[in-house]
C-alpha cells in the first residue's frame, strides 16, 4: 500500500510495481482514508509519505501502530522531505522507520521492498521464522 497525496507519483509507483507481477498495490491519497484502507486491504507494508495535508505521516504512522489490526506492519518512508539527507545515507530513518528519497528509480524501490519483506532477489521469504 502506498500513502501519498501525490496521485500522479501515487500511479506511477503502483504501475512500476505492479507490472513486476510480484505486488499488488492499493495507493491512498487521502491520510484521512488510510487507516480504514489498510484494515480493508490488509497490506504487507505500506509505503508513506511524511509531508501530506490534514494528517502527517507521522501522525498517521502513530494511529497504525495504536491499532491492533495493522500494528505490525512494516512502514517504510518515501519522501521528498529529506533527499539531501536521505542521498547520503541508504539507511536513514524517519521516525524510527527506514526512508526512501523520492524520486526513486524502480528497481531502487523494489530492492528496498524485497528487503522490508524479507524476500531474495528470487522471489523467496528470506525471514522464515518470522510470522509475517
Amino acid at each position: 500500500m502506498i500513502i501519498d497525496d501525490e496521485i500522479g507519483f501515487t500511479n506511477l509507483v503502483k504501475l512500476n510495481l505492479e507490472r513486476t507481477r510480484r505486488f499488488e498495490v492499493h495507493a491512498v491519497n487521502n491520510p484521512l482514508d488510510a487507516v480504514a484502507a489498510a484494515k480493508t486491504f490488509k497490506p504487507h507494508l505500506i509505503l508513506l509519505d511524511v509531508m501530506m495535508p490534514n494528517k502527517d505521516g507521522g501522525e498517521l504512522l502513530a494511529e497504525l501502530e495504536a491499532d491492533e489490526q495493522l500494528k505490525n506492519i512494516p512502514v517504510m518512508f518515501l519522501t521528498a522531505s529529506t533527499t539531501s539527507q536521505l542521498a547520503r545515507a541508504e539507511q536513514t530513518v524517519v521516525y524510527g522507520r527506514p526512508a526512501i528519497a523520492k524520486p526513486v528509480e524502480p528497481n531502487e524501490l523494489i530492492r528496498r521492498i524485497n528487503e522490508a519483506l524479507g524476500i531474495s532477489i528470487f522471489g523467496f521469504r528470506l525471514n522464515w521464522g518470522k510470522n509475517n
